[in-house]
């Protein structure tokens, strides 16, 4: 059985007087922009899955880089734990604070700062959420493509190197920050990467901090890379007899070169959920849920080529649209997924955990994760960004029940055993935090020691989000 998160955080222990030193302070500096309320507190701890909230001592709202500097040295100071938040929607207990100490929410940082619509770039505050950005840039005729389905800060995303339904065209956060700028343990600022798009100077410190959940540094500034608003978007749905023959269909799209922006499996237990919830009346069966983009004439050249693969895997008729009010609608029923499959079974609590294989196991790996479903009895849907081989499991627990939540683990486990031997990873997009910590010494090996050399290099005190990624020992 994986090992709880208790266990996981045996070795950190809270600083209480250092704590209580560091409160007081940062509680007289930033006055109504300190909160020490336990609601408060419990709201930037972890809640969206089962793994236990585990609340900071305080949290300060900050405006500025500059604030954080005075935060992060306050803390350092006295050795106290920093938990970066955003706007608290990942799901591996990434904002828990297992240690105690200061919860900086950044979410009044959000403002856009420069817009360069002439080199496809914009430089941003982290707190800006991903709609918050596409809103202002709309009348500029460009947009940002990441999309994770909830509507994320901008620098949770970065520090997360988050992805979501639009990668397979478009890449994830590590392909779209150009540069970036952090607050380091010691309150020393860096300016990582340039506005160029590329550049041979030295260590990518960006795509070391693009992924660092906030365990080397705080986000403080981004430079984003921006891409303009197709001419035409086509979008639709495609049943298939199966799960494994719309992985099928997937692959041959793929390695047909189509270039599809989205490409998104349900299976049929997700289709009903999602007809329930979002009032859609899908064939409940596995589905394909695809949108291209370019030019008119290249998005239906695209949807005719997939309609010929699909039929080739046995699929049924792939039904699109080009108007933006039906591909809304669709896509917003897959964006709701979560909160859909809630509905299969009332009370219960979803444990949401992801892996990614390569294209070409995909749907191996797939067809026998729905196997072990059915032989665990589990109500477990399942949904993906199978274009990038990226796919999601959904387990419905009832919370109370201790064998019911142990085979949940157990089969998690397997789970992520399963990709990781399939030459994939234990986490495509939703990243590591606690949840996902037990399965990093089998998929990296002695990289993990690298790992651990450039955290204690970076943070000595380990008071940058403890307890997440990397274990002290």
């Amino acid at each position: 059985m994986p090992m709880s998160p208790a266990a996981l955080h045996m070795h950190l222990t809270r600083n209480e007087p250092g704590i209580e030193v560091a409160v007081g302070i940062l509680a007289q500096r930033f006055g109504e922009r300190f909160a020490s309320s336990r609601a408060i507190r419990e709201q930037h701890g972890h809640t969206t899955t089962w793994l236990p909230n585990q609340a900071p001592d305080g949290v300060v709202f900050a405006d500025s880089t500059e604030e954080v500097v005075e935060i992060v040295r306050i803390c350092a100071q006295h050795k106290v734990p920093i938990i970066p938040f955003g706007t608290g929607s990942s799901l591996e207990g990434h904002v828990n604070a297992p240690a105690g100490g200061i919860s900086i929410d950044v979410s009044r940082m959000n403002r856009v700062l420069k817009v360069h619509a002439e080199d496809l770039d914009c430089v941003v505050q982290p707190g800006i959420t991903r709609k918050q950005l596409n809103e202002f840039l709309r009348d500029t005729g460009l947009f940002f493509p990441i999309d994770p389905g909830a509507d994320a800060s901008v620098g949770g995303m970065a520090a997360t190197r988050a992805s979501g339904t639009n990668a397979v065209r478009y890449g994830t956060m590590k392909d779209n920050v150009l540069a970036l700028t952090a607050v380091m343990a010691d309150g020393s600022v860096v300016h990582t990467g340039t506005r160029a798009k590329k550049s041979s100077a030295g260590y990518d410190l960006t795509r070391l901090l693009v992924g660092s959940e906030g365990t080397l540094g705080i986000i403080t500034e981004l430079t984003l890379k921006l891409h303009g608003i197709p001419e035409a978007i086509a979008g639709g749905v495609c049943p298939f007899p199966d799960v494994e023959s719309a992985c099928n269909a997937v692959i041959l799209t793929i390695q047909s070169g189509i270039p599809v922006a989205r490409m998104e499996l349900a299976d049929t237990l997700q289709v009903k959920a999602c007809n329930a919830y979002s009032k859609l009346d899908l064939q409940e069966t596995p589905t394909l849920f695809l949108e291209f983009h370019g030019t008119t004439a290249g998005v239906r050249e695209q949807s005719e080529l997939f309609s010929a693969i699909a039929a080739d895997c046995g699929g049924g008729e792939f039904v699109w649209t080009d108007k933006a009010e039906d591909r809304t609608k669709l896509w917003q029923a897959r964006h709701d997924a979560y909160w859909a499959v809630l509905g299969l079974r009332p009370g219960s609590k979803a444990v949401a955990t992801d892996v990614c294989v390569p294209i070409s196991r995909l749907a191996e790996c797939v067809e026998e994760t729905r196997r072990d479903i059915e032989a665990t009895g589990l109500i477990a849907p399942m949904v993906g960004h199978v274009g990038d081989g990226n796919f999601h499991v959904s387990i419905l627990v009832d919370p109370d029940n201790a064998e019911e939540k142990a085979t949940a683990e157990a089969f998690i486990e397997r789970l992520n055993w399963r990709a990781i031997d399939m030459e994939g990873t234990c986490t495509g997009e939703h990243g590591v935090g606690q949840g996902k910590m037990k399965y990093l010494k089998r998929e990296h090996g002695e990289a993990l020691s690298v790992m651990r050399a450039i955290k204690t290099a970076l943070d000595p005190d380990n008071i940058m989000n403890p307890g997440k990624i990397v274990p002290a020992s």
